[in-house]
């Protein structure tokens, strides 16, 4: 088999089997195990160690259990708590862009976002949120574990060490993907239980903040999220016929192994990888709150085209809001030319 095709299909089983599990498992926050699969298995390499893993659950722990702390002050001083928030958001958005460690700034903005927006509901809840993280994140490395042996990947060298950004740039593009998810949050803390599949998505938009490019990262943030509300809204009429898990795993096969010829580029596409990572997270932050609801007897429809609303109203304001904080960058900068410009014409 070509390696890019075992890929493919290792991406395919490691997503479907997290998911089903997950599923089976009843877990209260059943898209972590699949969102976390697409992140792992998108790359090539072989799974990461046990110790590597042990490491890495225990970063989880430490990184989401800053929301804990942030709970008391929420409660009890609301406007101290908000800047703590404020600040660890910043200091998540830095890691992200300046120092380059994704996994760790998402980690500590889960904990100072939705486990301290939970946790201010209830904090068991908050609590079963980390553990189940931590858990979701031990099942996608399991299954990348069990499927390694008959779909091996190579060993990826090491990356090449690029120089830090620029540090005025670093400090723009973290102020801005603050300035995106920050107020996604404040709304959020009104009912935290029913924004949190929201928070979740504005989470990924605000590192997709982090980039360069505005125009362009608004666009693909719409596409993906379009894309993956009509192919959760699909999966959910075909498992509909015939509900039950192994369906689930088979719809959930199909839809890895799409995605995955997407990512690895089996199939060509005019979109990079993160779009389409981007569009199958979103798919699955969609899907499994809906099974949820359907076992919990409520209206699926209904539920669903009201989170996807939000969804999108979300990915909308995080576009519009990095346009025009992109404009008024642009705008102060032509004005300090302008006045740099006035100034050595004075002197001459």
């Amino acid at each position: 088999m070509e390696p890019k095709a075992r890929h493919v299909l290792r991406f395919a089983l490691v997503t479907a089997l997290s998911a089903t599990a997950a599923e089976a498992l009843g877990l209260t926050y059943a898209f972590f195990p699949p969102v976390l699969a697409i992140l792992l298995a998108a790359s090539p390499g072989a799974p990461m160690r046990p110790k590597s893993l042990a490491v890495l659950v225990s970063v989880i722990l430490l990184t989401m259990g800053t929301g804990l702390l942030l709970i008391p002050f929420l409660r009890h001083q609301p406007l101290l708590g908000v800047v703590l928030a404020l600040l660890g958001l910043y200091a998540a958005s830095w890691l992200m862009v300046h120092w380059r460690q994704d996994a760790l700034g998402l980690f500590l903005a889960t904990g100072f976002l939705l486990v301290s927006a939970l946790g201010v509901l209830d904090e068991g809840l908050a609590r079963l949120m980390i553990e189940s993280l931590a858990g979701g994140m031990v099942l996608a490395v399991f299954f990348q574990w069990l499927t390694h042996p008959f779909l091996p990947g190579e060993e990826q060298p090491l990356p090449p060490k690029h120089p830090l950004p620029e540090l005025e740039r670093s400090k723009w593009l973290a102020t801005r993907s603050v300035l995106v998810v920050f107020p996604v949050w404040m709304v959020a803390l009104t009912d935290p239980f029913r924004w949190l599949a929201v928070l979740t998505k504005a989470l990924t938009l605000g590192q997709q903040g982090s980039r360069e490019d505005a125009r362009y990262t608004g666009l693909e943030m719409v596409g993906a999220t379009l894309l993956g509300g009509g192919l959760a809204l699909l999966f959910w009429g075909l498992l509909g016929i015939l509900p039950n898990l192994w369906i689930l795993f088979l719809l959930a096969l199909l839809v890895g192994l799409w995605g995955g010829a997407k990512i690895h580029g089996v199939r060509t596409s005019r979109f990079p990888p993160t779009f389409w990572m981007s569009a199958l997270m979103t798919f699955w932050i969609l899907l499994m709150p809906a099974i949820a609801d359907s076992a919990a007897g409520k209206d699926v429809y209904q539920a669903f085209f009201l989170r996807f609303s939000l969804f999108l109203g979300v990915t909308l304001y995080a576009w519009f809001s990095m346009a025009l904080l992109e404009e008024w960058r642009r705008r102060r900068r032509l004005r300090k030319e302008a006045r740099g410009a006035r100034a050595a014409t004075s002197v001459q």
